[in-house]
C-alpha cells in the first residue's frame, strides 16, 4: 500500500470512528430501543447494522458526486500535469471551510437532531439548539424505520473530499477500498457503542464532543490536505 493511499485509509478510518463515537445519535436510540423493547442480541445487532448501511449508503451517494467530478476534471487537458496538486489543495480546502464551519455552527449554537428517552421506554426526536426547550408537538416517536429514515438521511460529509481526491487521481482501486473501510469501521463503531451502552457500559463522555463533531471531521480532512501539499504523503 502507498503513503498516499494509507493515509486515504487512516483518514477514513479516524472519521468514521471519531463521527460516530461522538455522536450519541449514532447508539443512544438503539441502547434505548433494545432495553425497552426487550430486543435480543441478535436483533439489536441488525437494526444497528441495517440502519449504519444506510447512513453509509447516502455517504456513499454523495461522495459519488465528488468521484465524478473529479474524475471529469482530470480528463481537462490543462489538469493533467497538475492534478495531483490540484486534488491535494481542493482536499486542503474542503476541509479547512469544514472546519471553520463547525467550529462557527458550535459557537453560535446551531440547531441539531437530538434525541430523548422518556420513562426509560419511549425515544424521541427533535431539533434543538443546547439549552433549549421544545414543545411536547415538535417531537417525534421513534420506531426502528424511522430511525432507519433518519439514518439514510444524514449522510457524512467529510467522506466527500477523500473520494473526490480519489476520482482526481482515477484511481478505482483506492475509491473501492475508502468506500469499504469507511463502512466497515462506522458499523463496527456503532456496534460497540450500542453494545457497551446496552450492557451498562459508558467509556466515553461524548456530551461535549456532539458539539464539534463537524469541526472534528474539518479537522481530520485539514490535516490529511496538509499532508497531500506540504508533506508529500
Amino acid at each position: 500500500m502507498d503513503t498516499t493511499l494509507t493515509t486515504l485509509v487512516l483518514s477514513a478510518i479516524t472519521i468514521s470512528c471519531l463521527h460516530t463515537a461522538s455522536g450519541p445519535d449514532h447508539y443512544l436510540p438503539f441502547i434505548v430501543l433494545s432495553r425497552s423493547r426487550k430486543w435480543s442480541l441478535a436483533k439489536t445487532i441488525w437494526w444497528t447494522t441495517i440502519c449504519g448501511l444506510g447512513h453509509i449508503l447516502s455517504s456513499v451517494l454523495l461522495g459519488l458526486i465528488g468521484v465524478l467530478v473529479g474524475w471529469q476534471l482530470s480528463k481537462l487537458s490543462m489538469f493533467q500535469d497538475i492534478r495531483g496538486n490540484v486534488s491535494g489543495w481542493c482536499l486542503l480546502l474542503f476541509g479547512a471551510v469544514y472546519l471553520v464551519w463547525g467550529l462557527r455552527s458550535a459557537y453560535l449554537n446551531k440547531p441539531h437532531k437530538h434525541f430523548e428517552v422518556y420513562n426509560d421506554e419511549d425515544i424521541y426526536v427533535y431539533e434543538h439548539k443546547h439549552g433549549e426547550v421544545v414543545a411536547p408537538q415538535s417531537r417525534v416517536k421513534i420506531t426502528p424505520w424511522i430511525l432507519f429514515v433518519i439514518f439514510v438521511m444524514g449522510p457524512s460529509e467529510p467522506l466527500v473530499p477523500l473520494l473526490f481526491y480519489s476520482g482526481v487521481r482515477r484511481s478505482p482501486l483506492e475509491i473501492i477500498v475508502l468506500i469499504a473501510v469507511f463502512a466497515i469501521f462506522t458499523v463496527l463503531t456503532m456496534l460497540v457503542m450500542v453494545l457497551l451502552g446496552r450492557y451498562g457500559y459508558s467509556f466515553f463522555k461524548t456530551d461535549k464532543l456532539e458539539r464539534y463533531v463537524h469541526a472534528i471531521g474539518g479537522a481530520v480532512v485539514t490535516i490529511c490536505g496538509i499532508g497531500m501539499v506540504f508533506l508529500g504523503w
